[in-house]
């Protein structure tokens, strides 16, 4: 039996958002979003964790979904955050993803509030039932507080428009929970977990590192979908550097932000209360770039 969300099976590159003096550079970002697709990336979040959505004005992140999807053209599904830790608000971005033309939304859970799992369920499916529109559960209780236990996922796999889960508490368990308990597309939310998942059953990766290298984390998941283990082993020890300091040298997305304007693909710039990392914490970051191969002749 197919799973309900394959539509977004594969590699989804989570998107960074750039600045320039302050405001989102809307230039930047379209040609971000043309250099994925010319990579082949057939999937774009915007506007989550990566795309610093905690500090974008409700007009802004608005616009970047809209600027975004219009930018895609068909070329990549778009599935943007819409989540919140108001259902209000939840809903209101949900609906506005909807009607921009949006594939799906990607609904991180509640943060700092820390519902029960009943509240939990009755905020995800209060928006499940205010869009017609397939939704993706982002359940990552490093940053919300909360684990969305797999017997409240379970209830929520019934309903009709929740398609998939981007799973990121850390727990191969509960992968394997989720994949016994619902026919929801199971998708990592750890670079560094993805193979293990694809071990258990998960059919793609919600990547940051894809930012950085979109061909080889691409590559790692085509691998193992075509019975190639060995390939698939070989890309994830070599990923494996790399998405590790991605989040251990700062927290999503100071190291990937910093190593794009390393690439010449960005000018590092962030929003309060983010900042660039200290020296030492760059010289990490340059270093993993080097030990990769996107940089030469770096200390």
């Amino acid at each position: 039996m197919s799973s309900k969300g394959q539509m977004f099976a594969g590699c989804t590159v989570a998107l960074v958002t750039p600045f320039r003096n302050g405001e989102v550079d809307y230039p930047l970002l379209e040609e971000s979003v043309d250099w994925y697709i010319a990579q082949g990336i057939p999937v774009i979040s915007p506007v989550g964790t990566t795309g610093e959505c905690p500090t974008l004005t409700h007009d802004e992140h608005e616009r970047v979904i809209a600027t975004v999807v219009e930018r895609a053209a068909g070329r990549a599904k778009v599935l943007p955050g819409t989540g919140s830790n108001s259902t209000t608000e939840a809903v209101r971005l949900t609906r506005f993803a909807a009607k921009a033309g949006a594939d799906g939304a990607l609904l991180v859970s509640p943060y700092y509030n820390r519902p029960m799992q009943e509240g939990l369920y009755a905020h995800f499916a209060r928006i499940a039932e205010s869009v017609d529109l397939p939704l993706v559960l982002y359940n990552v209780p490093g940053r919300t507080g909360r684990n969305v236990e797999p017997a409240t996922i379970e209830r929520l796999a019934k309903l009709g428009p929740i398609v998939a889960v981007k799973e990121a508490s850390g727990s191969l368990d509960q992968v394997s929970e989720l994949l016994c308990r619902t026919d929801l597309t199971i998708l990592s939310g750890d670079d560094s977990l993805t193979l293990p998942m694809l071990a258990l059953g998960a059919e793609g990766v919600i990547s940051v590192v894809a930012n950085l290298v979109p061909k080889d984390m691409m590559a790692l998941v085509a691998a193992f979908e075509q019975g190639n283990r060995d390939e698939a082993r070989r890309l994830h020890l070599k990923l494996f550097p790399l998405c590790r300091d991605l989040l251990a040298i700062a927290a999503n997305p100071i190291p990937v932000k910093m190593a794009l304007a390393m690439l010449g693909r960005g000018n590092g710039e962030f929003r309060l209360p983010l900042c660039p990392p200290d020296e030492q914490a760059q010289q990490a970051i340059r270093t993993s770039l080097t030990r990769y191969g996107l940089l030469t002749g770096v200390a």
